[in-house]
């Protein structure tokens, strides 16, 4: 025969049964917390570059690439249509002034050269021997000025004894009046003939002139060719390194093309590009750091060209330390132009993750085991600062290395 259960054993069992049910729902939270720990995205702290947040000043400066090139450095032409007959020296090789370079096929030029200098000396003659008939002409011309003024003083002695025989009744008017004609006209035959000859004088002197100039010019044209050919003689213009030379023996060469060039490989210069929006912020003068890897190198723009190419600004920057072992010939650099100072402003180190002035999300450290993604706002720069406008505080540390993979990561666990 069953016998009914107490109530108080009944409640015991039920309390057993919701204890043991609470425990397995506990168990489970549990479990399901460590495994979602367990699955959080994790970093070492040793992958991580963190910049503390401090005060201070900075340098504005706006960021431009750069190209070392020598401090100077000349492009040598062939000044005239030729070809190359012999190699003197190769690229690399170090030269002095006059130290011949190579040999250019000069044949017809210094022919034609030979052909000016004899009609040079051809015209000289012409001139002397125009020089000779113009004094022959004027000399004949003056004298004969000379005699027809003997004759028109002789015509003015028989005009006066004409007049004084007639006043002594023996003469006659019909003489006197010959006389007189034949003496006035030759005084205007003798007026003429003078200005005759000084109008002589001034042709003469301007048909001279004439040839003098084509002379002259014809001069200049033969000193132009002499320094043509001189320069033909393909020698180095001063001490410096032979950075490159056609060294194809036979090749034909035209008027104006490149041959060779010598640098100054002991002294550099910076050639800098920015983007035109920058034009406003770069002038001659503006103070400059170039960066060679871990160097910095300090310097001045010295020139800015006027126009845009291509969206493109380009300026050269003269450095302090133009002679630095760092330097080398055609080296790709990062130039930043200063151009403006910011003091008492909050900043962090500079970058990869820095673009320009905006909005980032960077990563906090908000503990000694985790860092946060936080939305901050960023201004101006310089190679060594960026200025921190609002979302961060003094001491806050930034992870400032690329942290692309872990974009879509809010917090991360750092070990």
């Amino acid at each position: 025969m069953d016998r009914k259960i107490p109530q108080e054993i009944r409640n015991k069992e039920r309390r057993k049964q919701l204890i043991k049910y609470a425990a397995i729902v506990i168990i489970g939270i549990v479990i399901i917390f460590f495994l979602i720990a367990l699955m959080r995205s994790s970093i070492y702290r040793k992958e991580l570059i963190l910049s503390k947040v401090d005060t201070g000043t900075i340098e504005v400066s706006v960021s431009a690439s750069g190209k070392v090139v020598p401090a100077f450095e000349e492009i040598i032409n062939s000044p005239i249509n030729t070809r190359i007959l012999e190699i003197y020296c190769k690229g690399g090789d170090s030269v002095d002034i006059g130290t011949p370079i190579l040999k250019l096929d000069l044949q017809s030029t210094e022919t034609e050269y030979k052909k000016f200098i004899d009609e040079l000396q051809m015209k000289q003659y012409q001139l002397d021997q125009l020089k000779v008939n113009n004094d022959t002409y004027l000399s004949d011309l003056a004298m004969k000025v000379k005699v027809y003024a003997m004759k028109l003083n002789r015509m003015e002695v028989e005009l006066r004894n004409e007049q004084y025989l007639d006043s002594l009744g023996s003469g006659t008017t019909d003489k006197v009046r010959q006389a007189e004609l034949a003496y006035h006209t030759g005084k205007l035959e003798l007026e003429q003939l003078r200005q005759q000859y000084e109008n002589e004088k001034k042709v003469k002197a301007a048909d001279l002139k004439v040839k003098e100039l084509e002379l002259n010019i014809f001069s200049k044209s033969l000193a132009e060719m002499k320094r043509t050919l001189d320069d033909a003689q393909i020698h180095s213009p001063r001490k410096a390194i032979l950075t490159f030379i056609n060294n194809q023996v036979g090749a034909q060469v035209s008027q104006g093309q490149q041959v060779a060039v010598i640098s100054d490989l002991s002294h550099f210069k910076v050639e800098g590009e920015i983007a035109d929006m920058y034009g406003d912020r770069i002038a001659a003068g503006s103070r400059v750091i170039v960066k060679i890897g871990k160097d910095k190198l300090e310097g001045a723009i010295s020139s800015v060209t006027p126009l845009s190419k291509n969206g493109v600004i380009s300026f050269t920057v003269q450095l302090n330390d133009d002679a630095n072992k760092r330097l080398r010939s055609g080296l790709k650099t990062d130039v930043y132009v200063m151009n403006a100072v910011r003091e008492d402003v909050m900043r962090i180190a500079n970058g990869s993750y820095y673009v320009g002035r905006g909005d980032y999300e960077l990563f906090v450290l908000d503990s000694d085991n985790e860092i946060v993604r936080r939305k901050v706002q960023l201004g101006d720069s310089n190679f060594e600062f960026v200025e921190v406008i609002s979302g961060l505080q003094p001491g806050d540390e930034v992870v400032i290395n690329d942290m692309s993979e872990y974009k879509n990561k809010n917090k991360l666990k750092v070990k």
